[in-house]
């Protein structure tokens, strides 16, 4: 332990699996007290899409740790369709599992965010916030994600005045079970994707946790409304 988070409150959501899970691991190593919450499989079972429960989720926080200093917002869940397929039932489904999945947790914790009077959100917006990758039929999540980029900035705003930064991160294409079955399904997927990339190989859910401790430390206590790329390179050219 390095404890380059020591001292730190940090709610992490989708804390069950995949990139919330790494960071949450990450986070405890770095001296950080961390509370997961996802469905199932983390420190808390809730529903992040029912705004009573996620209310009364962070409420019970609040009254044992009086304040929270990070929040990171991993949680999300997306239907993958081409737009002549893509039903509108799973476009609305898509961005309540990207949107409303950070709203509702961002809008319960703000009071005790504000009470850490340096808290630090960290959204996950995606390199399909900023481009299009070929081959992958990812309409709806390209909408959802790039309302995740335009959320975060207002959300620094909004916060500056209590010393509160908001920034989100956007991923490359990262190794997790969620995307393991998708390259199953489409082997031909990875090698579009490492086309794309500098860097020809796949990233792991550890590789956006070391950027999410950053964006929690003190280290970056100057950056805020900032959009960082951890993608292998995919958006660079």
């Amino acid at each position: 332990m390095t404890g380059r988070l020591a001292d730190k409150i940090a709610v992490v959501t989708g804390a069950g699996n995949g990139i919330g899970l790494g960071c949450a691991a990450r986070f405890r190593k770095e001296g950080a007290t961390v509370i997961g919450i996802d469905l199932a499989g983390s420190d808390l079972a809730c529903d992040l899409l029912d705004e009573a429960a996620v209310a009364a989720q962070f409420a019970a926080i609040g009254a044992e740790h009086g304040r929270i200093d990070v929040l990171v917002n991993a949680a999300a869940c997306a239907v993958f369709d081409w737009i002549e397929n893509l039903s509108y039932e799973d476009w609305r489904r898509t961005l309540q599992g990207e949107l409303d999945i950070v709203f509702l947790p961002t809008k319960a914790a703000w009071p005790l965010l504000k009470a850490s009077g340096k808290a630090s959100v960290i959204n996950f917006a995606s390199a399909n916030a900023h481009h299009a990758l070929e081959g992958s039929p990812a309409l709806a999540h390209c909408a959802g994600k790039g309302g995740v980029l335009a959320m975060t900035r207002q959300l620094a705003m909004e916060g500056a005045p209590y010393g509160l930064r908001a920034n989100s991160i956007a991923p490359g294409f990262i190794r997790t079970a969620a995307t393991a079955r998708h390259l199953e399904a489409d082997p031909a997927f990875e090698t579009e994707v490492l086309r794309k990339n500098m860097l020809k190989m796949l990233g792991e859910p550890d590789d956006i946790a070391w950027c999410a401790v950053w964006l929690a430390s003190d280290e970056a206590r100057y950056v805020t409304g900032a959009d960082i790329a951890v993608d292998g390179g995919a958006t660079a050219w």
